[in-house]
């Protein structure tokens, strides 16, 4: 039976413990494991999960250490000189010293009160989930822009019923069909064919050399596809390469949840990610809006660049853009894009810097942008975009308050 587990390879067994944890039980045991490194040199060696407590007795600095793979009653107190984690008592220190203040205290008492050293422990459970659900970010992303996550605001941990993906998931009863045609160009950019991808739906190419976008907001953006002759490095291929920058889910401290800062510097005009979730029909669209009105929450952006039709929700399923917050004077911009798909009711939507933003500040977009219709050679685009945009009347909508403090903001989002 073991011999079939083996050759079959669509076999799969579920973990049952983690390698962390089996190395802990090994080291609790005393039992030695090549596979996991515990030998006998090392094997009364532990590892410090997070600090828990901090008390001064005769001169000398002692830390509540709660270990890892063991349960939180085997916490012992051990002297700052026995411990090798600079990092956590980084942290620890950092946290304490932030409650001292909170409490008016200047200096570090010799014992810290329990309400203190609960908060403690709670501020490095917090830590760690935050890194774990980081961690599964990274892991899940296809695009080369990292993922970070930070909460220095309360002791709110990762949303628990969202689901990271890096496309479009399509609802029930929509179907995608790929008929995108593709280019013959050897040079896009310089010499394209016919106008390359975008001629043969008889508009102008949208990027520059740079892959920064030089068309107005309102016009469509056609990229080359899988279907053509030119590079993977056409300057033509903007959108579908992901995110390129590193970007940052934190805890905003105004009361607006979670919002999403770059940690790089973003040039003008310059792509920085896409809004995706699941794509529903407006009538689906319809009836979980009023559970969202309810909710205030803003997850639903119609998909109205010729008919409205669909929609992507993404409350539940969606990528970074999903903590985006709302700003009456917003730095990222949206686009709609054709890629593979040139169904004209299923754009892509992409998001590109208004302006040059820097490092370190929160990227923000308009949940109610509105666009001047655009003519072009072949026909009159409206391209209004709504978030939570759905076709019921304004008086039958909850009104909700913006808070993205603005000079130009419109006090109310719906």
């Amino acid at each position: 039976p073991m011999r079939e587990l083996k050759d079959d390879a669509r076999c799969s067994v579920p973990c049952k413990i983690s390698c962390d944890d089996l190395e802990a039980l090994c080291r609790r045991e005393r039992v030695h494991c090549k596979q996991l490194g515990v030998n006998r040199n090392n094997v009364n060696e532990y590892e410090v999960e997070f600090l828990c407590d901090y008390k001064k007795t005769k001169g000398e600095d002692f830390y509540l250490v709660k270990w890892k793979g063991f349960p939180e009653s085997e916490n012992t107190w051990e002297p700052k000189k026995n411990l090798r984690c600079p990092k956590l008592m980084k942290h620890f220190h950092l946290d304490l010293d932030q409650e001292l203040r909170r409490h008016k205290r200047r200096s570090i008492p010799k014992k810290l009160d329990k309400e203190v050293a609960s908060i403690l422990t709670q501020k490095a459970k917090l830590r760690q989930s935050l890194q774990l659900w980081e961690d599964h970010l990274n892991m899940t992303r296809n695009h080369p822009g990292r993922i970070f996550v930070i909460n220095e605001v309360d002791l709110e941990g990762p949303p628990k019923n969202f689901t990271y993906i890096n496309n479009y998931k399509v609802g029930q009863g929509i179907v995608l069909d790929e008929m995108a045609v593709g280019c013959e160009c050897k040079n896009c950019l310089e010499e394209p064919v016919n106008g390359c991808c975008p001629g043969a739906s008889l508009h102008r190419m949208a990027y520059n050399d740079k892959g920064q976008v030089r068309i107005r907001a309102g016009q469509p953006i056609y990229e080359c596809n899988a279907q053509c002759s030119c590079s993977p490095d056409c300057p033509n291929r903007v959108v579908q390469k992901g995110i390129q920058f590193d970007l940052c889910i934190f805890k905003t401290e105004n009361g607006r949840g979670w919002g999403v800062r770059t940690l790089q510097h973003i040039k003008k005009n310059t792509f920085v990610m896409e809004y995706v979730g699941e794509i529903i029909t407006t009538d689906e669209a319809e009836r979980r809006g009023h559970v969202y009105d309810c909710q205030g929450s803003t997850y639903l952006f119609d998909l109205d660049y010729v008919e409205d039709v669909y929609t992507v929700d993404a409350a539940h399923i969606g990528n970074i853009s999903h903590f985006v917050n709302h700003s009456c004077n917003p730095n990222l911009q949206v686009f709609n894009v054709f890629i593979d798909n040139i169904d004209e009711r299923l754009p892509r939507i992409a998001l590109f810097s208004t302006r040059a933003i820097r490092a370190g500040e929160e990227l923000t977009f308009d949940y109610k942008m509105q666009i001047d219709p655009v003519d072009t050679e072949s026909t009159k685009m409206d391209s209004s975009f709504s978030l939570a945009g759905l076709p019921s009347s304004p008086k039958k909508r909850i009104r909700v308050e913006c808070r993205c403090g603005s000079d130009s903001c419109r006090k109310y989002l719906f």
